[in-house]
């Protein structure tokens, strides 16, 4: 009769959920920015009521968190100072010098974390294979000190040239730095993101040591919060990869919580499209500052060794600061709920990536916001109840949100508040279809015969009409839609990765050097996992990031869970030139191969996922309700039927246009589109053959 408890903090909503053999008890609460522990303990004393439980029947709190993500965007990290190899200062500024517009003359390009004031350097020098051709100068540290404390630095990167080969010099930096000054936050290249290309390294440990005081200060609150609460189990955190981790670890490395939220989103699609068994889906999750679309192949979301953050570039690769960290891959635009709507210098309507956030939040919700939202466009359209959402935790206003439409938008448009609404719904939507249409062409692939997993407050309200622009014909909306990143948290396994690099080919592989780096990655990753895997059994997988030698990107290929032998090598290669081939449709014959990194992820094994039952037709409940609503397509009003999804048994099929309301969202059944309950009480919707 275990429970376990999850928290997911949004930027306008923090959600909880409680399971316990096979019952779940979810909340909302308004997130609360300045102290975000006060919205995660108030979430979780509402929901523990609601599942009449006290803190000692949870044994398990996971959580996950944009707070960090967040903090990098809005520059609100620690004053950072950088400490790297002498002449290599401006690595930050430089990056690859690549541009991600070839022909924009005004290209704007990131600005590094750090400034160059703070990017400080000492004389110590490694080569490639990490031999000492210059010994550290150990007096130029303590130097260096001494002007990071008269400038009020916070936390100090420090990244030498090949120290992902050899940590010796940074590790005694770190010594002598802590010696003159121990209560400096200090993260370490060769730990954060052991691998080669120094840009990406540099820049990763920076983002660590920039969030990790942030971080670090906040999980501890929230740590004081819980014991002072009665809690005495566990508290995991979700990391960006999918996996879960111990509160220690993701203090140390904070950057790997970046995109910890989402993550959670993109595990509970992956869990409901196994309960369905549909290989190919896409996950769509809307919350109240977000959205975030992922694809979804053989019940696996797409994963990454890097990601971006904080782009100047819409869409754009190359624009934002790169982190060298495993991530879900997916696509994450400014298109909540949240996301203020306005007009530019065009007259064109824009929709984010501003957030009006939980506080004032929308105009409709009177506490202060008074430029028009997402959530106010959708209430102008009836789409809402204004004394029903949130479940009836937060009542809307309809007069400040026609207030707000009419001024930023109407006004300048010449049109009525509800057709500002229109286009501005309308706007959104069209975003966020065209970054479903961009992930997949990114991705090599097409949205034929695929599914939409619509979650999120805001996902089921605008998942059928960004699946009628993106050419899909079936969507689902599961059970705890509203907090489904929460739930995917619950889904996850408690898993770490390890990246090293150890550069390798193929002609002169070092069998012996191999074997002894994965040794040592599984014993690391082990190390963490069984921290927090309660004597569960747990599963090791291996992968290396090889390339032709010359060739400027990595294609990633499993290896053995075991010790390599020589026999091992001819078949690696093979599995490589399939691999090549199956990318771009021919390998290059007589060119050898080169290995740059090693990966070792070591997870516990998930259980078992059995198949939805097909159930027979049941009739529909009666509405509860009509409401009028604008439809966006045609931009005319006609009564819409509101249906309890409480009361919607399995089987029973309803007509669009309709809504089925429950308390932390609403779907949308649109005109040509129905809806039926399957065995799991999800909620299928189709159009045209599918349906």
């Amino acid at each position: 009769m275990s429970a376990r408890l999850a928290v997911d903090i949004g930027g306008t909503f923090t959600d909880v959920a409680i399971e316990r053999d096979g019952e779940r008890w979810t909340g909302k609460v308004l997130t609360t920015p300045h102290a975000p522990e006060l919205g995660v303990l108030e979430g979780v004393r509402v929901v523990l009521e609601r599942a009449s439980m006290t803190p000692a029947d949870i044994v398990l709190v996971i959580h996950g968190t944009t707070l960090a993500t967040n903090a990098i965007i809005e520059r609100k990290g620690a004053r950072t100072a950088l400490l790297t190899t002498e002449g290599f200062r401006d690595v930050l500024a430089l990056g690859n010098e690549s541009r991600y517009d070839q022909y924009d003359l005004n290209i704007d390009l990131p600005q590094p974390l750090v400034p160059r004031r703070w990017r400080l350097t000492v004389p110590e020098r490694l080569d490639n294979e990490g031999k000492v051709l210059l010994p550290l100068d150990e007096k130029a540290v303590a130097d260096q000190v001494g002007f990071m404390k008269a400038e009020g630095i916070e936390s100090l990167a420090i990244g030498f040239l090949h120290a992902f080969v050899n940590p010796t010099h940074e590790q005694r930096a770190a010594a002598v730095v802590r010696g003159l000054w121990p209560e400096l936050n200090i993260s370490l290249s060769s730990e954060v993101s052991p691998e080669m290309r120094e840009w990406e390294r540099f820049s990763t440990t920076a983002a660590n040591a920039y969030v990790q005081p942030l971080m670090a200060s906040y999980l501890k609150r929230l740590e004081t919060g819980l014991r002072g609460g009665g809690f005495t189990c566990p508290l995991f955190l979700m990391l960006s990869g999918g996996g879960l981790t111990t509160l220690d670890t993701a203090a140390r490395f904070p950057i790997r919580l970046v995109e910890s939220g989402p993550a959670g989103g993109a595990i509970f699609s992956a869990h409901v499209a196994k309960q369905r068994g549909w290989g190919k889906v896409l996950s769509f999750d809307m919350g109240g500052t977000t959205a975030k679309v992922c694809l979804i192949d053989e019940y696996a979301p797409q994963a990454s060794r890097s990601f971006e953050v904080a782009r100047v570039g819409r869409f754009k690769k190359g624009s934002g600061l790169p982190l060298r960290i495993p991530v879900i891959e997916m696509v994450e635009i400014g298109a909540g709920g949240g996301s203020i709507a306005h007009c530019d210098a065009l007259g064109r309507i824009q929709v984010g990536p501003e957030s009006a956030g939980a506080d004032p939040g929308p105009a409709c919700y009177g506490r202060g916001g008074r430029h028009p939202a997402v959530t106010d466009a959708n209430l102008s359209l009836g789409r809402y109840e204004p004394d029903l959402f949130a479940g009836g935790a937060l009542k809307l206003h309809v007069q400040p949100a026609l207030d707000a439409l009419s001024r930023d938008v109407g006004e300048r448009l010449g049109l009525p508040a509800e057709m500002a609404g229109l286009g501005v719904v309308e706007m959104v939507d069209e975003n966020m279809a065209n970054a479903a249409r961009v992930h997949a062409i990114e991705s090599g692939k097409s949205y034929g015969g695929r599914a939409i997993i619509a979650f999120g407050g805001g996902g089921p309200v605008h998942g059928y009409r960004v699946a009628e622009k993106i050419g899909v014909n079936r969507m689902l909306v599961p059970s705890g839609a509203g907090v489904g990143s929460a739930i995917g948290f619950l889904r996850a396994p408690v898993g770490y990765e390890v990246v090293k690099s150890l550069y390798q080919r193929f002609r002169s592989f070092d069998v012996g050097a191999v074997n002894a780096l994965l040794g040592a990655m599984s014993d690391e990753a082990s190390r963490v996992v069984a921290e927090g895997a309660f004597g569960a059994p747990m599963a090791e997988h291996r992968l290396a990031f090889m390339r032709y030698v010359g060739q400027g990107h990595e294609i990633s290929v499993a290896l053995p869970s075991r010790a390599l032998t020589a026999d091992d090598i001819p078949v690696i290669r093979a599995a490589y030139d399939a691999e090549y081939t199956r990318f771009y449709d021919r390998p290059v014959p007589g060119s050898d191969v080169e290995i740059l990194a090693f990966a070792v992820t070591v997870a516990t094994v998930p259980d078992e996922v059995l198949p939805v039952a097909e159930v027979a037709d049941a009739p529909a409940p009666a509405p509860i309700r009509v409401q009028q609503v604008r439809d966006t397509a045609t931009g005319e009003v006609a009564p819409w039927q509101v249906y309890d999804r409480p009361a919607m048994p399995p089987g029973c099929t309803v007509p669009g246009p309709c809504i089925v309301s429950e308390a932390e969202t609403s779907t949308l059944v649109g005109p040509g589109w129905r809806c039926r309950v399957d065995g799991l009480g999800y909620l299928e919707l189709t159009r045209g053959e599918a349906a």
